[in-house]
């Protein structure tokens, strides 16, 4: 029981310091902020934070993971259907994901201070797309191993189903509160990105 207790409050503080280096890196930026300002406003001390987050960039990182650490997004029945089905549960999963009010406000923050921090970027693609794109690299290879696609670049294939999701739905969003169209819109966006990715790899048997 001790063990439990110990864990859940362990849990309860990283996410206390999650959220007050969100709130305060939106309300200051990046370069503004500090770990000791993180540590007082999350309640934990400067002690604690630095024994988990050494630097500030570990923290951020940190922040993106947490934000980026969504469970599967297809149930692994869908690895033995149509790819349809499971390329529209990952297609939804990552545009809502994206257009979160919590990541948009991410984006925004890295946009903000790119050019004095370029490692922001890097690490989101590093620490969170990187493997959000690996998950659906392996659906596609595990779709094609089955003989439902026809796939000679896997990494293509994925970037190209993201990008149109990413381009009609994220963007526009990121740009101003609405121009990303309601989620039917973005369901729309979804299933066209489906059809396009089907009508170059599916093979004709399986469709």
């Amino acid at each position: 029981m001790d063990g439990g207790y110990h864990e859940r409050i362990k849990n309860e503080k990283r996410t206390a310091v999650i959220r007050a280096a969100m709130e305060l890196f939106l309300e200051q930026g990046y370069e503004r902020t500090s770990l000791q300002q993180i540590g007082k406003r999350a309640d934990v001390s400067t002690a604690t934070l630095f024994k988990r987050f050494p630097t500030k960039a570990a923290l951020f990182q940190a922040m993106v993971e947490d934000f980026w650490a969504v469970p599967p997004p297809c149930p692994e029945k869908a690895l033995s259907e149509d790819p349809a089905i499971g390329l529209r549960k990952m297609g939804m999963s990552y545009a809502m994901l994206l257009r979160s009010p919590d990541m948009q406000a991410i984006y925004r923050l890295i946009i903000s201070e790119a050019l004095r921090f370029p490692h922001l970027g890097r690490a989101v693609y590093e620490r969170a797309k990187g493997p959000f794109l690996k998950r659906l690299e392996d659906y596609l290879s595990t779709q094609a191993a089955a003989g439902r696609l026809t796939i000679d670049k896997v990494e293509t294939a994925s970037n190209q189903f993201l990008a149109v999701i990413t381009g009609r739905s994220f963007w526009p969003e990121l740009m101003g509160p609405g121009c990303g169209g309601s989620k039917s819109d973005v369901e729309q966006v979804v299933e066209d990105a489906v059809e396009l990715l089907l009508a170059r790899y599916a093979v004709k048997a399986a469709r």
